[in-house]
């Protein structure tokens, strides 16, 4: 057990969090007389701000500078390490034992201990919150308190991906205090370097530096998250040194940005993957045939060349970042070929059929929906884009209002069966599940790949449920991600991942 936690600590990639190290300081100028503000500008607001009740990358990425997990990704080393937790063992490949470091407060003035993370993990795990992650507790049978220090978690089987799913920025703990008297989805509470201030929705919200923060003070003062759903009225803040940082560059816009002499511009190939969903619970896309004729009428070389280096082109659900990658799993999807698109749709009545294809206002959705529009059109497919603003567009998508619509998920474990449990097995129909997959011959791949501690059999396995899917023509992988973010050079010490997740912790202005 000990050798294959080694492992997975190796191999897996990206979980997002604060970095483990305790260099913090505090201090109120960086190098020269720089003002310690911040401003990052979003083209979206964020749903919400409970790391229990949200699952958005645009809100985890305000959720990671207030609250913080049991354990993070060393983002240099990229090796799971306690973080809110001292230590761990594993008594049984069934059983993890978790001491917990003392001294930290909540935001609100309460203790963190182990109360607070049984809070946490059963209230993530209970129906009754419905909570869009439970998936990432699914496996645990009991949380308890062997006293004020130490969690004693039991498993219902051994669980590989546990060390993974506790850093996960839905499994961060919150204050008990505070999420009785309060909702969290509009007032956080966390333990976290920076306290929440307000949020005025579609506007801002401002954080302000934890003075108490455990591992010292940041050196930030004030954070504004401000909502400019242009990107490039966002770019031209940047320019202007109205905004200091910017994520999830737009490939149409990065010869601009590397213009900007006062602009550094970075770039990590990332975990992230992006793809075409087909709502199973409507004819013609639970048809295979319908799936099969818009796969072969994708070209996905062609998208992935307009991104200028910012994605890389896999068939692969799973990606080449991720665990559980096979290289020979790419010849399992079907390829760009309009010929057999065209034969299958004549062949099965599609001819003109219209269809509705939803879309998240943002700049690589749209993208995507552009180009898949304009290529499904050649073959006969006409697909009618339906735009909308993030938060709407993610309870649109639950409650599924579409034919067609673009999905991504940042594979914040690095994880195949995080990737594919929640995203395409049947117990997360109506949450994580937003394409409504289902089917008992693929659910019981995924569950022999989470339910093995071996990683090599949890290597076949994830193997096995990506070419299901693929085959089944379940998705169209668009591409997987690199990871991006453009910053004033004023700003020092921005910590990213590949998830495309990022701590402002050790950030500085000089």
């Amino acid at each position: 057990m000990l050798v294959f936690l080694f492992m997975i600590s190796a191999v897996l990639a990206g979980c997002g969090g604060k970095s483990a190290s305790n260099s913090g300081g505090s201090s109120s100028q960086g190098k020269g007389n720089a003002a310690q503000e911040l401003t990052y500008a979003t083209t979206s607001d964020v749903v919400g701000l409970s790391p229990i009740l949200t699952n958005d990358s645009v809100s985890a990425a305000v959720i990671n500078q207030i609250y913080e997990t049991l354990f993070v990704r060393d983002p240099k080393t990229m090796e799971i390490v306690p973080h809110l937790a001292e230590s761990y063992e594993t008594p049984d490949d069934k059983t993890w034992v978790i001491k917990l470091k003392k001294g930290i407060k909540f935001h609100d003035g309460t203790d963190f201990n182990a109360e607070a993370v049984k809070y946490t993990f059963d209230k993530l795990r209970d129906p009754k919150t419905a909570a869009p992650r439970a998936s990432l507790l699914e496996p645990v049978e009991s949380v308890e308190v062997k006293d004020d220090y130490t969690v004693v978690i039991k498993t219902k089987y051994p669980y590989g991906p546990m060390l993974a799913a506790l850093c996960h920025t839905n499994a961060a703990i919150v204050s008990p205090t505070a999420d009785q008297k309060q909702d969290l989805m509009k007032q956080p509470v966390g333990t976290g370097p920076f306290k929440f201030v307000e949020w005025v929705p579609g506007d801002h919200i401002t954080l302000e530096k934890n003075e108490q923060y455990w591992q010292g003070a940041p050196k930030l003062n004030k954070v504004t998250i401000k909502v400019v759903p242009e990107v490039t009225t966002a770019i031209s803040m940047l320019q202007t040194g109205d905004v200091q940082f910017i994520d999830n560059v737009p490939a149409e816009q990065l010869s601009r940005l590397q213009s900007m002499k006062n602009v550094d511009l970075i770039k990590k190939v990332g975990t992230p993957v992006y793809y075409l969903g087909f709502n199973m619970k409507k004819a013609p896309m639970n048809k295979l045939a319908f799936r099969q004729a818009v796969s072969y009428a994708i070209n996905k070389e062609e998208y992935v060349k307009q991104l200028k280096g910012l994605g890389i082109q896999s068939n692969s659900i799973i990606g080449p970042k991720v665990f559980g990658y096979n290289e020979a799993s790419e010849n399992a999807a079907y390829s760009y070929d309009p010929e057999k698109a065209k034969k299958l749709i004549k062949e099965n009545g599609y001819k003109g059929i219209k269809v509705k294809m939803l879309v998240a206002n943002t700049a690589n959705y749209m993208k995507m929906a552009e180009v898949v529009q304009a290529q499904l059109k050649e073959v006969g497919i006409n697909a009618e884009i339906e735009s909308m603003e993030w938060g709407t567009f993610l309870d649109a998508v639950k409650q599924g209002k579409y034919d067609l619509t673009f999905l991504g998920w940042a594979n914040s474990t690095a994880d195949g069966s995080e990737l594919l449990y929640p995203n395409f097995h049947s117990d997360n129909v109506g949450t994580s599940n937003r394409i409504f997959y289902s089917n008992p011959a693929f659910d019981k791949l995924v569950e022999e790949s989470r339910t093995n501690v071996d990683p090599e059999v949890r290597k076949q396995k994830l193997k096995e449920a990506n070419e299901f899917l693929l085959k089944d023509a379940a998705v169209v992988v668009m591409n997987h991600g690199v990871v991006t973010a453009a910053v004033d050079k004023s700003v020092k010490g921005l910590e990213m991942d590949p998830t495309g997740q990022w701590s402002l912790y050790h950030v500085y202005r000089e």
